[in-house]
């Protein structure tokens, strides 16, 4: 289905593309970044938060490591409580560079043979434990990263802002 060669890929651009959204949401106001949009998670502010909770509790799974927790997070830490994983942008620049720093050591090591095999995690959502094929969880993974930060895309644009390049055809090599 997938190989380890195209995770260390999704990674690259994961990165590449959290690093240009840095810089756009830099240029927003706190007003900007929390004023209720109408999507899913709220704000830009939210949805950010939203991202990066996902992409920090799918490297606890796949890594067996230190998740969000309601230590972290307001109300126990859950999908909905996500929009409050980071009070502010500094502290969500912070965290971004931490979690993504993450998903490229991950990749990095991450071989073809895992991926052929099936993913066993507890999901708070489902209340239970869940299997699925892992290629099958990590295409999910990069997937969700990208379609939130459509969502964040279109709220930028709706600033005023001009919004990253996401065409992953264009990403830099030296990323």
């Amino acid at each position: 289905m997938i190989t380890g060669g195209y995770a260390q890929e999704m990674a690259r651009y994961n990165h590449w593309q959290n690093k240009q959204l840095a810089e756009f949401l830099q240029s927003l106001t706190p007003k900007e970044l929390t004023l209720e949009r109408g999507a899913f998670f709220g704000s830009i502010m939210g949805t950010v938060n939203h991202l990066l909770w996902g992409d920090w509790m799918w490297m606890s799974r796949f890594e067996k490591r230190d998740g969000p927790d309601g230590n972290i997070l307001k109300a126990g830490g859950g999908i909905h409580e996500s929009v409050y994983l980071c009070p502010d942008l500094q502290s969500w620049l912070a965290l971004r560079e931490k979690i993504d720093a993450r998903i490229l050591n991950w990749a990095e090591g991450l071989g073809d043979d895992p991926l052929t095999g099936s993913f066993t995690w507890y999901s708070a959502a489902k209340e239970a434990d869940v299997t699925m094929p892992y290629a099958l969880c990590v295409i999910h993974f990069f997937n969700h990263q990208t379609h939130h930060r459509g969502q964040v895309h279109k709220m930028l644009t709706e600033t005023g802002s001009e919004a990253p390049v996401s065409d992953i055809v264009f990403m830099p090599q030296e990323v």
